[in-house]
């Protein structure tokens, strides 16, 4: 894992079309605002995770297609 410190304002870039921004921080919470290509799914990992069991859910739930 790489590990950066940044200040309000201050960005890093992944790649050559993501960036992300810190927008502010209070207390020991920190946002960020992300620009990202549109086919660029982003999500809080909570959220990413409960959509990966609720695919897995799905999968399971439907027939064995032949």
């Amino acid at each position: 894992m790489l590990v950066l410190t940044r200040k309000r304002d201050e960005s890093i870039i992944i790649s050559d079309n993501i960036v992300i921004t810190v927008i502010g921080i209070r207390g020991d919470k920190v946002r960020f605002g992300i620009e990202a290509p549109k086919e660029v799914s982003i999500h809080r990992q909570e959220v990413y995770e409960a959509i990966q069991r609720e695919n897995i859910l799905i999968q399971l739930r439907q027939p064995e297609m032949k």
